[in-house]
């Protein structure tokens, strides 16, 4: 099954695919994700903070995290699974675009001295470490740079527990989705408090 899964993200993502096939369906999108939504929301918000928010989210890289699970450079006990169900590159861009159109996912605005932190890390990084900036891929305001772009998501809004899991899963390659390196460079050299002033802030946006 991997290998069929693979395949087809590899058609997608070369744009050898999308080209031919239908618009995905936000209407067919909004059934087929309806066990989705258990977890990540009926309107893409979810409930659990080690969940995911999904609203507002890229399509075309909610689409590459499927099959990114499904190929398991990404694993999660709850996701890994629930990816191996969605079984066409349709089902996928359907479930994708349902999510995508909801309400942008938007945080509660922090001025912590923490999140402060957090913003001057975002905005500037830390160039005597190797750390970049996040707004440099991720945008100003963490809602993203280019426009459906698959390989750097939404953040800005997200929830922090989810968002510190994710450096966490860079930082000890659990997640190997970081071709550039950058997101695990991140993860290793910034130290624990400034991780969590990083998310802190991000997760307020």
């Amino acid at each position: 099954m991997h290998s069929s899964h693979l395949t087809l993200g590899a058609l997608l993502f070369a744009g050898l695919a999308a080209a031919d096939a239908a618009p995905p369906s936000v209407s067919a999108g909004a059934k087929k994700s309806e066990v989705c939504q258990g977890c990540h929301g009926a309107n893409g918000v979810s409930a659990d903070d080690s969940v995911p928010k999904l609203a507002g989210q890229y399509s075309e890289y909610i689409v590459k995290q499927i099959f990114d699970f499904q190929i398991q450079s990404r694993r999660d006990d709850r996701m890994s699974p629930m990816a191996g169900m969605v079984t066409s590159l349709e089902d996928a861009r359907d479930i994708a675009a349902y999510f995508s159109s909801q309400t942008p996912m938007r945080g509660k605005p922090n001025k912590s001295k923490s999140a402060q932190l957090g913003k001057q890390i975002y905005d500037k990084g830390i160039p005597e470490r190797n750390i970049e900036a996040c707004a440099r891929c991720h945008g100003p305001d963490g809602k993203g740079k280019w426009k459906n772009y698959a390989l750097f998501p939404v953040i800005g809004g997200q929830h922090k527990t989810y968002l510190l899991k994710q450096l966490n899963d860079f930082k000890t390659s659990r997640r190997a989705t970081d071709a550039s390196g950058v997101m695990t460079l991140i993860g290793r050299n910034l130290e624990k408090a400034e991780l969590d002033a990083l998310t802190e802030y991000i997760a307020g946006l």
